[in-house]
């Protein structure tokens, strides 16, 4: 009688285990339809996606996408980083890899630091997201540019005993 017990265990433990192959196997090698990649400048960290081609109905918070449009935090980038140098630092990855024509959807998420250093960890983020699209094409490229060197320069610690400042000190007795 046990040995009737036994084999039936066995068996289905090897019906289970013949279950757990088949699953495996059809899991779909899904590819994503967007490039990620992370900038970070001082405090701030942005999060880059590059769609090549934009599905219908893709939002980004609430704000449909459209093609060839860059978004920052749910709105248009030339609103979230206003005027000329702003434009120019974020579209000079796109145009020194001759990729400014091809009208790339971009969305951007960007948390912490001031809007400079968010400006730099965006532009940080869309050349790792362009090297990681074709990277023998665009490295050497934003590489000689200095785009892929991440700086850093962050702030300093405070220090103890120094009046809460980083480099304060005590100002000392006169006699």
């Amino acid at each position: 009688m046990k040995e009737k017990s036994t084999s039936t265990q066995t068996s289905l433990i090897i019906n289970m285990a013949d279950e757990v192959q088949q699953s495996k196997k059809t899991i779909k090698n899904t590819k994503t339809e967007y490039v990620s990649a992370v900038g970070r400048r001082k405090e701030a960290v942005a999060r880059v996606r590059i769609y090549e081609h934009v599905k219908d109905g893709l939002t980004f918070g609430a704000t449909p996408v459209k093609k060839g449009e860059m978004y920052v935090n749910e709105k248009p980038i030339a609103e979230y980083f206003s005027g000329d140098v702003s434009r120019r630092l974020y579209t000079e990855p796109l145009r020194i890899t001759n990729l400014h024509q091809k009208n790339y959807t971009m969305t951007i998420r960007v948390m912490g630091g001031g809007l400079s250093g968010q400006l730099q960890a965006a532009v940080a983020g869309i050349s790792n997201a362009l090297n990681k699209m074709d990277r023998e094409a665009n490295r050497p490229v934003l590489k000689k540019n200095g785009f892929l060197t991440r700086d850093a320069r962050i702030r300093q610690r405070r220090k103890v005993g120094m009046g809460g400042k980083s480099r304060r000190k005590l100002q000392s007795p006169k006699r």
